[in-house]
């Protein structure tokens, strides 16, 4: 049975409870204020399907009679009410003058939780993330803070390549690569293939430092792709994928393929199997 909880609203209301605040005065008391707030460096927080998501949420906070630390921080979905909250792990302050101090709480998602808290389907709950929550100060002072430290939750993507010469003999450079994208389903804890994507290819030659995109293909339904392309020299194959609002970026590992001349020795031999074809 799924849990239907609003969590930005119960977050909210939970600091007012602590407080014994009513909404209208939600916003605190005395001077202390947030200055400064960061999720997870910046960065999108993505979750596959097992293992638990760890992630930092940065606080620099100021008040004339000092900071006291943190007393209660919680996330919730900006649009949706979708989706497990994080776990705070640990909070942590560092005074860094008489009136300012950086906190940093520690909140980990753990995608075991999803399907039992969504309130239809866990998927929804990728997207805009904000923090709530309460700063306290030395001469108690207090302020209840929502939607600062913006981060989006994103679904995990894995990506494969393969690639191959089609041709066992003679001097074709073409190359045939192939590949298969899919995207944790937080639903099922599953990982599903995901149609309809755009994919890069892309290609490092052998002593290169970085790819070069050679071409753009979409995804089949079942998140497949291929190509076949012509090799400008022997070096690594890979597929990109840019990622969206809720699926995160991934790239595939290279796959090398070596474009070798041809021996006297297979020219004998392609003359022997096929003596017709070679002059």
């Amino acid at each position: 049975m799924r849990r239907h909880v609003l969590w930005g609203t119960v977050a909210a209301s939970v600091v007012m409870a602590v407080l014994g605040a009513s909404p209208a005065q939600a916003e605190g008391r005395g001077d202390i204020r947030i200055v400064k707030a960061v999720a997870n460096n910046g960065k999108s927080v993505v979750v596959g399907i097992r293992g638990v998501v760890t992630f930092p949420v940065k606080l620099t906070i100021k008040d004339n009679s000092g900071v006291k630390g943190v007393g209660e921080i919680h996330t919730g979905g900006a649009d949706t009410a979708d989706g497990a909250p994080a776990e705070t792990v640990g909070i942590t302050c560092k005074k860094l003058s008489a009136t300012t101090s950086d906190c940093t709480a520690t909140l980990r998602f753990d995608p075991a939780w999803f399907p039992a808290y969504s309130e239809r389907n866990a998927n929804e709950g990728a997207g805009d993330w904000n923090v709530y929550g309460i700063v306290n100060a030395n001469d108690r002072d207090y302020w209840i803070f929502d939607a600062l430290a913006p981060f989006t939750l994103k679904r995990a993507a894995t990506l494969k390549v393969s690639a191959m010469r089609p041709a066992l003999f003679g001097t074709s450079n073409q190359v045939k690569v192939t590949g298969a994208l899919a995207r944790a389903d937080w639903e099922a804890l599953k990982y599903r293939g995901y149609g309809g994507q755009s994919l890069k290819l892309q290609f490092r030659k052998t002593g290169a430092t970085s790819y070069t995109t050679v071409k753009t293909v979409k995804t089949n339904s079942a998140g497949q792709v291929s190509a076949t392309v012509t090799a400008p020299g022997s070096g690594s194959w890979r597929w990109f994928y840019q990622g969206t609002s809720t699926t995160a970026q991934t790239a595939s590992a290279g796959d090398t393929v070596a474009l070798v001349a041809p021996t006297l020795r297979s020219r004998a031999a392609l003359r022997v199997l096929h003596p017709l074809r070679v002059g």
